[in-house]
């Protein structure tokens, strides 16, 4: 490695920050304009809109994720693992903590790295709100181990009851989930495929009428950031699922068999789900002396510069970003992430070059909720169709382009089309959800 390179640290490699690396790697890595460096510490990423599919079985993370070491060498990034967990803005020094094994045994020692640059691209975790019992007795969708733990714990639980010689007991195969966001709605409709599929594959003496999957939202309305005729689309989609939707109850307790709301209602359920909120990480709060906003995000300019210090970036959804065009601020969407990227992709070649480094501006393409095999609904934004209402397949087609975007960006054309058709093929001899 060549050291008097500028070198450009990014840390976190979830969508906005892999897609970073890998385009810096290829137009400044490549031809040693910079030395590009992505940290995480995870050894291999998946895009996170698709946790909710990986905790009901119906996505195979291990044939989907990609390795970062892998893309990193093919990409002329350099990848080192470890968590962040201290920054020196003096010395422009980012710290790794140390990293052990399963074992709890150190493979890596504590580490420190000297950036020219900085991006912090860490995105976010659940945020519980210090409500009671949350932590202890939820799962939360927020890494891979997480997801897996959820359909682990779900396939055990239908295996268990399949079994049994006595009738089920009130709740024992209930889900409710906490949070009636573009999260808790997926995942609803995943579980609901999910019960009767289970039947298919030998899990019979199970009913699935039987298997209540309830949605706590403590809003007016699920989905209470999109349009209201959205929110009216899905739940009555939910509806036809016979799942069932619970508006106006704010969650204040949970306990090892229930979820307790504030206007009394006890809600029996052996599988209890937190999407309720996001937060940044933790260890973001006034970290260094930069702004931090309630929520521990970093407060950015338009430039997606840190309010305090020039050499320090933000995007995703651990940056509060500006957004005049609705006097608020960036939502914490895969979208935003993309864009971002894309924009400091372009300002990191210019700031090489000394020149000045255009704002950010986010385009809303609007938002899609799928509800798997049995509906996706949407709204698309444009310049001169403004919002559009769109459901069925149409929407679902969009919805599936997504995640194509994020292919495109880390692979090219060429090789996402490959990937395409192998999943096809794959599909064809391997079961509709995991039993393993």
């Amino acid at each position: 490695m060549d050291e008097a390179l500028h070198h450009i640290i990014i840390v976190g490699g979830g969508a906005g920050g892999l897609e970073l690396a890998t385009r810096l790697g290829k137009t400044l890595g490549k031809p040693k304009k910079a030395r590009i460096t992505l940290l995480d510490f995870h050894r291999t990423h998946i895009w996170k809109p698709l946790l909710h599919e990986v905790a009901a079985g119906t996505f195979d993370a291990y044939e989907n994720q990609i390795e970062y070491m892998a893309q990193a060498a093919k990409n002329h990034f350099e990848f080192r693992l470890g968590r962040m967990d201290h920054l020196d803005r003096a010395t422009r020094t980012v710290y790794l903590a140390p990293t052990h094994n399963d074992k709890g045994e150190e493979i890596i020692p504590r580490r420190q790295f000297h950036y020219d640059t900085l991006i912090m691209a860490v995105g976010s975790v659940s945020n519980d709100f210090e409500i009671e019992g949350v932590s202890e007795h939820c799962l939360f969708l927020d890494t891979v181990r997480q997801a897996e733990s959820f359909q682990n714990k779900l396939l055990e639980a239908y295996i268990r009851a399949n079994t049994q010689s006595v009738p089920l007991m009130s709740g024992q195969l209930d889900v409710v989930i906490a949070g009636g966001g573009a999260t808790g709605i997926e995942l609803s409709a995943q579980l609901h495929k999910v019960s009767r599929l289970f039947k298919t594959y030998g899990l019979d003496q199970i009913n699935p009428g039987d298997i209540q999957i309830n949605i706590v939202e403590a809003a007016d309305r699920i989905l209470p950031g999109l349009p209201p005729r959205l929110s009216q689309a899905t739940e009555d989609e939910l509806t036809k699922l016979n799942i069932k939707v619970l508006k106006n109850e704010r969650v204040v307790k949970v306990t090892k068999t229930e979820l307790h709301t504030n206007t009394g209602r006890v809600i029996p359920a052996c599988i209890k789900v937190w999407a309720a909120g996001i937060k940044a990480p933790d260890f973001l709060q006034d970290i260094a002396g930069l702004e931090t906003n309630r929520i521990n995000q970093l407060v950015v300019r338009p430039t997606l510069q840190t309010t305090r210090d020039e050499n320090i970036f933000a995007l995703g959804d651990c940056a509060e970003c500006p957004w005049p065009q609705a006097n608020s601020i960036v939502p914490p969407r895969a979208q935003s992430a993309h864009q971002q990227a894309s924009l400091l992709a372009k300002s990191m070649k210019r700031r090489l070059a000394g020149k000045p480094i255009a704002d950010f501006r986010y385009y809303d393409y609007g938002s899609l909720v799928s509800l798997g095999k049995y509906s996706t609904v949407g709204n698309l934004m444009g310049n001169l169709t403004g919002s559009v209402m769109i459901e069925g397949f149409m929407a679902r087609m969009v919805y599936l382009s997504l995640y194509k975007l994020h292919q495109f960006a880390l692979f090219g054309f060429y090789r996402t089309m490959m990937l395409s058709i192998s999943h096809l093929f794959r599909a064809s001899v391997h079961p509709e959800i995991k039993l393993h």
